[in-house]
């Protein structure tokens, strides 16, 4: 299963920098939840709003030399909480899990 891109998706996604590959791989997700989708070959990142599946796939292909599968995206909206009686709203966040072919890992707890 591939992700199928769209002539402007395929034109953006040729013309990436190294620089704008690190802009959308944020950070890795280390949650227990994130941990066990490890064991099924699944590594969750932070990404930015706008990003989208066929730049994240190109983003981790070239910068963890990795074959990704498939890529699954979610927003996470932000919390209303309170402070000392005042209220504030945490900002949305998307977060990407990139399944990976069957062999390939990535090591989330070293540095790139």
């Amino acid at each position: 299963m591939s992700i199928r891109l769209f002539p402007k998706d395929r034109a953006r996604v040729a013309r990436m920098t190294r620089e704008e590959m690190y802009d959308i791989i944020r950070g890795p997700v280390i949650t227990e939840k994130a941990t066990m989708a490890s064991e099924h070959n699944q590594v969750v990142f932070r990404v930015p709003l706008t990003a989208s599946k066929p730049e994240i796939k190109t983003a981790v292909e070239t910068l963890f030399q990795v074959r990704v599968t498939a890529v699954n995206t979610l927003i996470q909206k932000g919390k209303t909480k309170r402070f000392r009686g005042i209220k504030g709203r945490r900002s949305d966040v998307k977060k990407a899990i990139v399944t990976l072919v069957e062999g390939d890992r990535i090591d989330v707890t070293t540095g790139l």
